[in-house]
């Protein structure tokens, strides 16, 4: 059993950075990150897969947002810079056993696992 937990929200101002991790991962699994932003359905932001730590992003993170992970401490990282007030939301992580491409990882209901969510607040 995955249970995902996240960490590293917050309040902050648009330009600066903030670092989410989601842990209890497993070295299997592709994670991916997801937002629901206020007005908005909930939206893919980054994923890695397992077997290669290949990552995907959402076109308007890319450039700002990178996804890492650490098998040794089975956590997965979104580093977040230039944070803009459009990136306010809850940010959850999502586990899925083996290898997803650049195209599945985006879908939701392929991960079996979520956790609860993180804030970021970004203030203008």
């Amino acid at each position: 059993q995955v249970q995902l937990e996240e960490s590293g929200g917050g309040l902050v101002r648009a330009g600066e950075s903030l670092r989410l991790s989601c842990g209890r991962t497993s070295e299997r699994y592709s994670v991916a990150w997801f937002r629901r932003t206020p007005g908005k359905e909930r939206e893919f932001v980054a994923g890695i897969s397992w077997s290669d730590s290949s990552a995907s992003y959402a076109d308007s993170v890319k450039g700002r947002f990178t996804i890492s992970r650490d098998n040794a401490k089975n956590t997965v990282y979104l580093q977040m810079n230039s944070l803009k007030p459009e990136d306010t939301g809850v940010y959850r992580c999502a586990a899925m056993y083996g290898r997803v491409t650049s195209q599945s990882m985006r879908v939701p209901k392929i991960y079996s696992y979520w956790g609860q969510g993180t804030q970021v607040t970004v203030s203008s």
